[in-house]
Order: structure tokens, then C-alpha cells, then sequence
């Protein structure tokens, strides 16, 4: 949900791997026509999407994730790719004053949902291009965040089939250790390398 440039990004790993994907935005599926034939996805509403998936990745601005709907998401593994910015989301005094996180507040609003953090702290493009095989030695390391096991199981395993080492953070109330101006936030590390930067946040 969201065909942003990371919503654009993932979907074309995820094709390129032999995904089925949809892609939906809040404009609708006439607005994103040009993705079928560059990315070979599918379009959809958004909630033909919350439908069809069953990993659904929240690629949206931070002000906007009450407009989910937490009926259509029941039972999902929704990946929230979220990063929040006062100056364009507005302020959300929880976020503001530190008591939660966009994460948590997703959750919060998504009660039948497993949620995981994921994809925030990357840019775009490099989900395209910094993938490398499992073992290899300039292989770059992601943090993944989330209170449900399971579900953070199936994302690990699509985090490193992507190409990328995953390092559990722990908990969604967590996840603030890799969000926007953290050392960990969008800066290329390997797994040791990212510890660090995550244990200084």
C-alpha cells in the first residue's frame, strides 16, 4: 500500500524474486497504469489489495495510517515501512513526546494485525541495488522490529532472500533505535557494524 519510491522499490525486488504483487495507492489503480508494464505488477484498491496479500507492506505518510482499515488488515503480517517527519506529516504529540512509536501506533490501530517494522531504514534505491548473496562478505545488514515471532520470521526470510542480513532489534517498542536521525538510520553497515549503530541510538 503506497507506490512511493520505496512501494515502487519493493515491488520490483519482490517480482524479480517471483512475487505476485499488487500495488495500490489512495489515488486508485488509474493513477498507477505505467507500473504494470515497467514493473509487471498487479493494481489494485487499496482494499483489493489488503485482500490479495498476504504480506502487506505500509509504504504511506505517518499522518495517514488511521485511514487503514484494521477490518480489511485482521490477520495480516503488515510490514510498516514508515519513517515519521513533523515537517511533512504534521506533529503527532505521541510521536513528539517519545511515549510511542509509529510502529506502536500502528499497531495499536491494527488490533488483529501482526505487525513488523521493516524497510524504514533504507533508501529506495539501494533496496534495488545493494542486495548480495547469503555470505557474502560485503554483505549489508538490516534491522527488523516487531512483537509477534512468527511474523517476524516470515519478514526476516524476505529481508535476506532481498539480500540483505537481518538483525532483530527486539520488540516494536524497539524499532525507535533505526528510525529517521539515528546512527543506524540509512547508513550502509554490516551486521557488527549495525549493532553498534543500534546500541548508540
Amino acid at each position: 500500500m503506497g507506490a512511493s519510491f520505496m512501494g515502487r522499490a519493493l515491488a520490483t525486488v519482490a517480482v524479480k524474486l517471483g512475487h505476485d504483487v499488487m500495488v495500490s495507492n489512495s489515488g486508485g489503480p488509474d493513477t498507477l497504469f505505467s507500473l504494470v508494464g515497467t514493473l509487471g505488477v498487479k493494481l489494485g484498491t487499496v482494499e483489493e489489495a489488503a485482500a490479495f496479500g498476504n504480506i502487506v507492506v505500509v509504504a504511506i505518510p505517518s499522518r495517514a495510517y488511521r485511514s487503514l482499515s484494521a477490518d480489511l488488515l485482521a490477520g495480516k503480517v503488515v510490514v510498516d515501512a514508515n519513517n515519521y517527519y513533523p515537517q511533512r506529516d504534521g506533529h503527532i504529540a505521541e510521536l513528539d513526546s517519545q511515549e510511542t512509536t509509529t510502529s506502536q501506533l500502528l499497531a495499536d490501530h491494527l488490533m488483529q494485525s501482526k505487525v513488523v517494522k521493516a524497510f524504514n531504514a533504507i533508501v529506495a534505491r539501494d533496496i534495488e541495488t545493494d542486495g548480495r548473496p547469503s555470505g557474502s562478505a560485503d554483505r549489508r545488514a538490516h534491522p527488523i522490529a516487531g512483537d509477534d515471532a512468527a511474523a517476524k520470521a516470515v519478514i526476516a526470510g524476505l529481508v535476506e532472500q532481498i539480500g540483505f542480513n537481518v538483525v532483530d532489534v527486539g520488540q516494536l517498542s524497539e524499532g525507535w533505535r533505526f528510525q529517521a536521525n539515528t546512527p543506524a538510520y540509512c547508513v550502509r553497515l554490516d551486521a557488527a557494524g549495525l549493532r553498534k549503530a543500534l546500541a548508540a541510538a
